[in-house]
């Protein structure tokens, strides 16, 4: 084992750092904070005059802990739906906790934000809940309050793969994996929302608030003529004593809470995947020292072994090929106990490319052949070993250039992708620094199926950086613009340039990112390892890991 890192002195430059880092940090918890008071004071006080408790206050009295609740998604539709007066959270509350420490997904709906109403994105909020239930073997608990989808937006909402009803097809493939599902009606459950209680394997109602029925009494009359209101047409009494829907008849929230915890207090155990664990051990150097090693400038280098050394049990790595392809660093080491694989992209320069002219450009960040060799071999050595991967990404992209390319390093970039691809035990992405390009794909960004991916505050995902495509796409508006016979004077130019470089960073910040569900959280560097050590606990679940075939990779 190799012991890495180095004492950090307090001097001008990383106490600017340090600050630049937790300003940004308090800028994003407030507005989480905002987000939290979810449709604001009035829309609360209408619902707890009903005697209701709101979503989070039943999902803190659900978990053993409140303070151990980890949400995800917090910034869901954030900036989005303006026209609409927002839908903070998306009007909806997801995360994992412990009820009876057992850990469970809970999902829950903000009846004050549009009266619970699914937006597009709450949709896809609720399938990607399901889908870390359905990935990690984790029982799901749903507290339903929603009035249906948001009728204005129904067209993005209704008829496709990735789209509401995606959301019973799931509960019924969770159902045959044998994943319990608990649904507590605690508020309208309408039309196809109806199937999601429904389809769960109990239903708990509570009476006088929950209601749940295919057509409400509007729509009963405008269908057949009948006359009819909600409580007789499908509340707790009806579809408990007559119908036959639901299991349990509640008094209220608490009650019904209670009767979820003794639920799932009488939970079996499960077969567990076996990541290696051992006793957990510290970093030998403080966590919050992280803010100070991250630069201001996203282009400017720093070490990533010192932040590495900040994360990993005693500072400790098994370093693979350590003398070779240093662009990437890849390495065994353990956090919190678990054992664990690091991917991790090299910022300080330890590359120098010739450029035209003549003189040499040094460059870090960047994925060059060697390092995808090395970090696929790796990739591939952890699949054998069943040690799941953790990706620390900070990378512009891969080279490029004739050297690049007579090099190979669209073959080696490929073998990287493939691996990580086809990678099956658990991978965990975090956002350090940039996200570019390619460089997002062979460090499993979203779309390479991470089982969970963070961001830190600082954090940036785009096609490509922010000078560079403003550059472009200036170029590309005057060309248009000079076909018109337009001219622009320098000042024009710069102004021009200047809007395009805000509206290209406004898109590529993680808030952007998170309100989009590009990203899982938003997180707190300094707590980078109490996120690892849960999703290594939350991945542990699922005992059900195929046997790693990388497929046909040219070498």
């Amino acid at each position: 084992m190799k012991i890495i890192g180095t004492p950090i002195k307090e001097n001008e430059l990383f106490l600017k750092r340090e600050d630049y880092q937790k300003e940004l940090l308090r800028k994003i918890e407030g507005i989480k904070e905002k987000v939290r008071e979810g449709g604001g004071k009035k829309a609360i006080e209408k619902h707890k005059a009903k005697g209701k408790l709101t979503a989070r206050e039943r999902i803190e009295k659900l978990v053993d802990n409140p303070k151990d609740f980890y949400e995800l998604s917090t910034l869901a539709a954030y900036g989005m739906y303006e026209e609409f007066g927002g839908a903070p959270s998306s009007g909806t509350i997801y995360g994992i906790g412990k009820i009876h420490k057992r850990l469970c997904v809970i999902v829950a709906n903000d009846a004050t934000v549009k009266a619970g109403a699914w937006f597009p994105i709450t949709a896809k909020k609720n399938l990607r809940a399901q889908e870390i239930a359905m990935e990690n073997r984790l029982p799901i608990i749903y507290l339903v309050d929603s009035a249906g989808v948001f009728l204005p937006l129904q067209d993005e909402i209704f008829p496709d793969k990735e789209h509401f009803g995606r959301i019973f097809r799931n509960n019924a493939k969770m159902s045959s994996m044998g994943i319990p599902q608990i649904a507590a009606i605690m508020g309208p459950c309408v039309a196809g929302g109806a199937y999601l209680p429904i389809m769960s394997d109990e239903a708990l109602i509570v009476e006088g608030e929950g209601s749940v029925f295919l057509a409400g009494s509007h729509l009963v009359k405008a269908a057949i003529g009948e006359v009819i209101d909600n409580e007789s047409l499908g509340g707790a009494r009806v579809q408990s004593n007559i119908s036959g829907v639901t299991d349990y008849i509640m008094k209220n929230d608490e009650e019904c809470i209670q009767q979820i915890r003794n639920l799932v207090s009488k939970f079996g155990e499960f077969p567990k995947a076996g990541f290696n664990r051992i006793e957990s051990n510290p970093p030998k150097f403080g966590t919050k020292e992280i803010y100070s090693l991250l630069p201001e400038d996203p282009i400017k280098p720093y070490d990533m072994y010192e932040v590495i050394a900040r994360i990993v049990d005693n500072s400790e790595i098994d370093e693979y090929k350590a003398g070779y392809g240093k662009t990437i660093i890849t390495a065994y080491a353990r956090i919190d106990g678990w054992a664990i694989g690091v991917v991790a992209n090299q910022r300080s320069v330890v590359k120098t490319e010739s450029v035209k002219g003549g003189g040499e450009m040094q460059i870090g960040g960047v994925i060059y052949s060697d390092s995808a060799d090395k970090a696929t071999r790796f990739i591939m050595n952890c699949n054998q070993k069943k040690i799941p991967l953790l990706f620390l990404q900070d990378v512009t992209g891969f080279m490029v250039g004739s050297k690049a390319e007579h090099g190979g390093i669209i073959k080696d970039g490929a073998k990287m992708v493939n691996a990580v691809a086809n990678s099956i035990v658990p991978k965990i992405t975090i956002i350090v620094g940039n996200s570019f390009g390619a460089g997002n794909y062979a460090m499993c960004g979203k779309a390479y199926d991470p089982r969970f991916i963070f961001a830190y505050p600082n954090a940036k995902i785009s096609v490509m950086g922010g000078n560079q495509a403003s550059s472009v796409l200036l170029d590309i508006k005057l060309k248009q613009e000079e076909k018109s016979g337009h001219k622009f004077s320098e000042e024009e130019k710069q102004k021009l340039l200047n809007d395009i470089l805000k509206s290209y960073d406004e898109k590529s910040n993680p808030v952007y990112a998170s309100a989009r569900l590009w990203i899982d959280e938003i997180i707190d560097p300094a707590k980078t390892r109490e996120w690892i050590s849960l999703c290594l606990e939350v991945a542990n679940h699922n005992p059900e890991i195929p046997k790693f075939n990388p497929g046909v990779i040219q070498v």
